[in-house]
């Protein structure tokens, strides 16, 4: 039926960055959807915080610290969430950096693996890690957060472009790699008003938007949570390899801010 589309009752959700953003948005709205949360950041009392908030909603939570760039930290990570919940239904890799520099030769190669590391090496190891365990079992849903910078030119953020069409190319892989059992998508976003937007320069960014963006303004946290739910879920059964913007119409018009 229509309106148990999007029901995920007793699933086990593992969501990187989930501490605030795009992915507190996400657990909530999974939690609020019947799925029990696992949330996992590098400052492990944020993590806690989002966990008393996903259990408010009648499910359960687990909080963990983790780094994912480290790959020793990733492994840790999967068995202590397999450990609490014995599966992990959708892995969510939402956990990103974009650090800011005075100039391209300026940045130093530490920042540059940095970069790579937290937006591509950790999502590529926390799939393959999880994926062979789903591939094994029932299934499921990995979704990847990449952003728009993976398509467009991308001043003053071109490691994490670089890096998150990476992430782009790695979904379609991957859906090959793991089917049919896995399905493997991701959601890449255009600019949000999130806990970042308060670094911008708010005056600039909304003329931007009214010149550059079709629906003229930014996104707010919880209009990513839609399509998160459809690729989380049994309404997107048919959906895997499949890369979907959520910018406000943004694509080709790189200069926002």
């Amino acid at each position: 039926m229509p309106q148990n589309l999007f029901d995920l009752t007793d699933k086990v959700a593992l969501i990187t960055g989930g501490s605030r953003g795009l992915g507190r948005e996400m657990a909530l709205a999974f939690a609020d959807h019947g799925s029990h949360v696992a949330i996992a950041s590098r400052k492990l009392e944020q993590c806690e915080k989002v966990a008393r908030e996903v259990e408010s909603r009648g499910v359960q939570a687990f909080a963990y610290a983790c780094h994912v760039a480290k790959w020793p930290e990733l492994e840790a990570l999967v068995d202590a969430t397999y450990a609490r919940f014995g599966r992990i239904d959708i892995l969510v890799n939402n956990a990103g950096l974009s650090p800011l520099y005075p100039a391209l030769d300026e940045i130093s190669e530490e920042l540059f693996d940095k970069v790579i590391g937290i937006n591509l090496k950790g999502p590529f190891r926390l799939s393959a890690l999880i994926a062979k365990r789903m591939a094994a079992g029932d299934g499921g849903s990995i979704i990847n957060v990449s952003s728009t910078a993976a398509v467009t030119p991308s001043p003053m953020s071109e490691p994490y472009g670089a890096a998150k069409a990476g992430l782009n190319a790695l979904t379609r892989s991957l859906a090959h790699a793991y089917a049919p059992k896995v399905r493997v998508n991701c959601l890449m976003p255009g600019p949000f008003l999130t806990d970042i937007s308060k670094a911008w320069d708010m005056e600039a960014f909304e003329a931007g938007a009214k010149a550059r963006i079709p629906l003229q303004r930014g996104g707010q946290p919880h209009e990513i949570v839609g399509a998160a739910l459809y690729l989380a879920s049994n309404a997107s059964s048919y959906t895997t390899g499949a890369i979907i913007a959520i910018d406000g119409g943004s694509q080709g018009n790189p200069k926002i801010l």
